[in-house]
């Protein structure tokens, strides 16, 4: 799932997997969530792959995408909710809008979303 390309945010291995499943099961669940820019380059990455994966809809790809999702509840939506609706579509399921920088460290901040 996770490739050896890509920034490491100061992250260990371990720290950067638990980083993406937090991420993209929070972005599934809710449908737009607001993180630092770098971060949400990284995760729209995984979230389009994912979305990929759930167009396949067969038992590989679900078991796939529950080994980085790990809550069966966000795997449900995935392949229930939100992969139906891009079935026509060739990729470009998220999107990364700029919000300006953070006030206590002046990190630059987006938000990532789902295209409806």
């Amino acid at each position: 799932m996770l490739g050896q390309t890509g920034r490491r945010l100061g992250r260990d291995t371990a720290a950067r997997l638990s980083l993406f499943r937090g991420l993209v099961s929070s972005l599934i669940e809710h449908e737009r969530i607001t993180t630092t820019v770098h971060k949400a380059k990284e995760a729209k990455k995984v979230a389009d792959r994912m979305i990929d994966l759930a167009l396949q809809n067969d038992v590989q790809a679900r078991r796939k995408a529950s080994r980085l999702l790990t809550d069966p509840a966000v795997v449900r939506r995935l392949f229930g909710t939100v992969a139906p609706r891009y079935q026509k579509g060739r990729g470009g399921y998220t999107r990364i809008v700029r919000l300006g920088r953070r006030r206590g460290d002046a990190a630059e901040m987006a938000l990532l979303e789902l295209i409806q």
